[in-house]
């Protein structure tokens, strides 16, 4: 048995298939998948914004919270996936497993973590950001996030399943869960929000109960997948108990990517804050803007999530020679969705802001907003791909860095001032600002990860 495990390891496409190929391979499934999330969060906007403006808006305030519940998830499988591909780049056969339930282990204790936010924590967040506002705003905000906390078993099931099968390389079936989980929320919204099909009108409610409907059927399927297809792991309750080394081993490069995405929640909650003082609608832009520019940057994260395993297996490996070609191919690709991000921003934001039932109000703060944020495209790419490096090569402490210089020392403060001094037209300066100063970071770090990492791993190829 282990001799026929070992030979399945020694096969890995990940260490033989040529890198571009190999790249495409691995990523186009996850973009796809990426691509199709981003369709149905945005699809989920659309719908709830012909309720009303409120409803955008309540919806809008709650991704700080949503973006935390997604950042300890993911950056659990960060950890999980780049410990993966570098042990079955090691032949470490009896690591795989183990780092496997324990990478479960932590999704069940996430998930308790936001039940608890889910109970107690929902109402007084909504307090801190509607105050003046409309407070049917709060109401449905509540009624929204609740539910998606309480029952967020689905999204925590999901993302670590999914996790397995990319360290694997078993893309395809990461890509499956995603996309059926997607296409199920998509259904499932305007049946829920509008009482189509006989069932009842639950407005924003129902948006809430077709995300975490789409959720738990992904994860079904990816725990179905990583038990039939999923040879390489095995995955069993028995006898299983925590292992501390092995989850240090996960957040050592979890919990920089962790804290990275907690981050975002940080920035987007200072945002809301800053941009109530305008109006609700100035705070629906930028819920808005965030829908639409998943659209190009999720398949970018697509592309990272078939980068990290590749490097991360190579490193392994000692196949220096494939570790750099995978960059560079990946740098390329990332410019080119982002450019057509940029052009799509900058040349119809009319049509964009359209698809939400925008007033005369939104079109008139939204239109110039993204002009304006859209420019930061150009620059993205390249600080996107190289966080993904530092993760896969275990110094994930430099994207918590560029990170936190990025959103809270520059874009945060920037953004404040400029309120303060330009008003709401000038606010939105800060994030191509934020993003320039991203891109200095990011290409240090990367000159020094290259000099004291990358150029001393052998070239076993």
């Amino acid at each position: 048995m282990r001799s026929e495990v070992s030979a399945k390891m020694q096969e890995n496409k990940m260490g033989v298939m040529p890198v571009n190929k190999l790249l495409l391979n691995m990523s186009l499934p996850m973009m796809v998948s990426m691509l199709v999330q981003a369709l149905y969060n945005i699809v989920d906007s659309i719908f709830v914004a012909k309720l009303s403006e409120n409803a955008l808006t309540a919806v809008s305030l709650a991704f700080p919270i949503q973006t935390l519940l997604i950042a300890l998830g993911t950056g659990t499988g960060v950890g999980v996936n780049s410990l993966l591909s570098k042990q079955l780049g090691e032949k470490d056969l009896n690591q795989v497993s183990k780092t496997a339930m324990n990478g479960i282990f932590l999704a069940v204790l996430s998930y308790i973590a936001f039940v608890i936010v889910g109970i107690v924590g929902v109402r007084p967040f909504y307090a801190s950001q509607v105050k003046d506002a409309d407070p049917e705003i709060m109401s449905l905000g509540i009624q929204y996030l609740t539910i998606v906390c309480v029952c967020s078993f689905g999204l925590y099931a999901q993302l670590i399943f999914e996790k397995l099968l990319q360290s694997t390389g078993k893309t395809m079936y990461s890509m499956i869960t995603q996309a059926v989980g997607a296409v199920m929320n998509i259904i499932l919204d305007p049946i829920l929000i509008f009482g189509l099909c006989g069932m009842p009108k639950l407005g924003v409610a129902g948006a809430a109960v077709a995300t975490v409907i789409g959720q738990i059927v992904g994860g079904t399927l990816g725990l179905l997948f990583n038990i039939s297809k999923n040879k390489e792991i095995t995955l069993s309750v028995k006898g299983f108990r925590p292992d501390g080394k092995t989850i240090a081993n996960i957040y050592k490069v979890g919990v920089p990517s962790i804290i990275m995405q907690a981050i975002g929640s940080v920035m987007t909650y200072g945002m809301n804050m800053i941009l109530i003082t305008f109006s609700s609608t100035a705070t629906a832009v930028f819920g808005v803007y965030f829908k639409l520019q998943s659209f190009f940057f999720m398949p970018v994260f697509g592309l990272n999530n078939g980068l990290i395993p590749i490097v991360a297996y190579n490193y392994g490996a000692g196949k220096r020679s494939r570790l750099v070609k995978a960059i560079k191919c990946s740098l390329v690709y990332a410019f080119m969705l982002l450019f057509v991000g940029f052009v799509v921003f900058e040349t119809v934001p009319e049509v964009l802001l359209g698809m939400f039932e925008a007033s005369d109000e939104m079109l008139a703060i939204g239109v110039p907003a993204l002009h304006i944020i859209g420019v930061h495209f150009l620059v993205a790419w390249f600080c996107i791909i190289a966080g993904s490096v530092f993760q896969a090569l275990g110094n994930g402490v430099y994207s918590l860095v560029v990170s936190v210089a990025r959103q809270l020392v520059v874009l945060l403060p920037v953004a404040f001032l400029l309120s303060k001094l330009g008003g709401l037209h000038a606010v939105w300066w800060a994030f191509p600002i934020a993003e320039v100063m991203s891109l200095c970071v990011s290409t240090l770090f990367m000159i020094r990860i290259n000099q004291k990492v990358i150029s001393n791993v052998p070239d076993n190829v």
